[in-house]
């Protein structure tokens, strides 16, 4: 024969069982745990993605300009082209997780038999420091369509090591055990080739 107690004991055993089922809350929170990382990621890898791709496109710019500031000018100094790439650098702002190469170059296409394309002066900034670029009077290469005898051209080059907005130190990555293929920036670059503006050519009186 059940006892009365009994009975109730298994009653309220029944009750807390189908209360703890019916609570969706802690189903939520569980939910919650499991999807909050998920979207994290998502969201970091949306943002990166969009601002690599910015970047990306401001390194160009950063080329447009510089050359078009370059082919405006009738003669330039060295401290006008340096001035010229500094304010190229400030383009990519507020990316600031590293810097540009800039590198801006007078060619000449000779009007021998067989062209020849020789430096005439050139200037590049990397670090944010200026120096000299290819020595003047030596060779180099242009597109076939731009080898016309006789030519003058600026070419400028822009290039950036993207590092991404997660960035690790060398202990850092030992420790999390990430991988080099996770931690690479990306090279991003353009190369711009335009001709004088307002001269047949750019002279540089102390490149």
């Amino acid at each position: 024969m059940m006892r009365a107690g009994a009975h109730l004991g298994i009653a309220g055993l029944w009750g807390r069982s189908v209360r703890f089922w019916s609570n969706r809350r802690g189903v939520a929170a569980v939910e919650f745990a499991l999807i909050a990382p998920i979207l994290l990621v998502m969201y970091f890898m949306t943002m990166e993605a969009s601002q690599a791709i910015e970047t990306s496109k401001k390194v160009s710019r950063v080329g447009s300009m510089v050359a078009d500031l370059v082919t405006q000018q009738p003669t330039v100094v060295k401290a006008d082209l340096d001035a010229i790439m500094k304010i190229g650098t400030l383009t990519l702002q507020p990316y600031n997780r590293s810097t540009p190469t800039i590198i801006v170059t007078a060619i000449q296409v000779t009007t021998d038999a067989t062209p020849l394309i020789k430096v005439v002066w050139s200037r590049k900034l990397t670090n944010g420091v200026s120096s000299v670029g290819a020595a003047a009077g030596t060779t180099t290469t242009v597109p076939s369509t731009l080898a016309v005898a006789g030519t003058f051209l600026v070419r400028v080059e822009s290039n950036l090591s993207y590092s991404p907005i997660i960035t690790w130190q060398a202990d850092t990555r030992t420790k999390l055990g990430l991988t080099p293929s996770l931690t690479t920036s990306i090279p991003m670059g353009e190369t711009y080739y335009l001709r004088p503006r307002r001269s047949v050519t750019i002279p540089c009186s102390d490149c």
